[in-house]
């Protein structure tokens, strides 16, 4: 039972696993190749994604939610898109440590066009390779492509904000949240302090704080309150 467990929790993780048995089975060469390429990425990854969730956690712990609503939240405009790009083309590292952060930012009021353009100016449209392009292919050509990809990635955001709403992107099971009162699992460690201070609001299971019953912001229990300002990692958000 455990075993199942262990698999429906991580079904990426075996299905990669599978792919490569199979792989190894019908072309030896093919599978050992392609594991070398995996653990060199992976690698890549233990390296780069430390640094990220660290330097996450201190843009959560100490940039006031109320500076992103108002730099990257739905009512920014324009200069808020301008911002995103700017944020994105100046990142530094690859793609996936821009997710992350996406996700702190999001939940701390930045607009889905704004995460859209961020990731998208990280992915394309860095200074690094900017000036890589300029190099090997001139100046007009990264220009132009810089201009329409910038329009593209401004479009891409309008219109994904139009169809994808945060309610879509926040679940349950990774971002719990009841009412006014929400756990970001992403950082959460488990360390029971919110149970032990408010066991009638928050539980611990599978080793992460949950919520098991409704908060009223209004009506201020100090309990939760206290939970929220003793958490050691911020992972508990109270929205009035």
């Amino acid at each position: 039972m455990k075993t199942l467990k262990l698999i429906k929790n991580n079904k990426l993780p075996f299905f990669v696993l599978g792919i490569y048995f199979v792989l190894f089975l019908f072309s030896r060469d093919k599978a050992i190749s392609a594991f070398g390429n995996s653990l060199y990425y992976l690698w890549e990854m233990i390296q780069v994604m430390p640094i990220v969730f660290v330097l996450t956690a201190i843009i959560e712990a100490w940039v006031p939610k109320d500076i992103i609503i108002n730099r990257f939240g739905e009512k920014s405009g324009f200069s808020g898109n301008i911002l995103a790009l700017i944020l994105g083309s100046i990142s530094a590292g690859p793609i996936y440590a821009a997710f992350p952060i996406s996700n702190m930012l999001l939940s701390k009021g930045a607009s889905i066009a704004n995460v859209v353009i961020i990731l998208s100016s990280w992915a394309v449209v860095k200074i690094p390779m900017l000036a890589n392009e300029a190099k090997f292919l001139g100046p007009s050509f990264m220009v132009i492509r810089w201009i329409l990809t910038v329009i593209s990635i401004f479009i891409m955001g309008y219109i994904t904000s139009k169809i994808v709403k945060n309610k879509d992107l926040v679940s349950s099971k990774k971002n719990l949240q009841k009412e006014s009162l929400r756990i970001n699992e992403a950082y959460c460690i488990g360390c029971s302090i919110c149970s032990n201070l408010a066991p009638d609001y928050f539980n611990i299971e599978n080793k992460k704080a949950i919520l098991i019953k409704e908060y009223n912001p209004d009506l201020n229990i100090k309990e939760v309150i206290l939970a929220s300002e003793k958490c050691p990692t911020n992972s508990i958000d109270i929205f009035k």
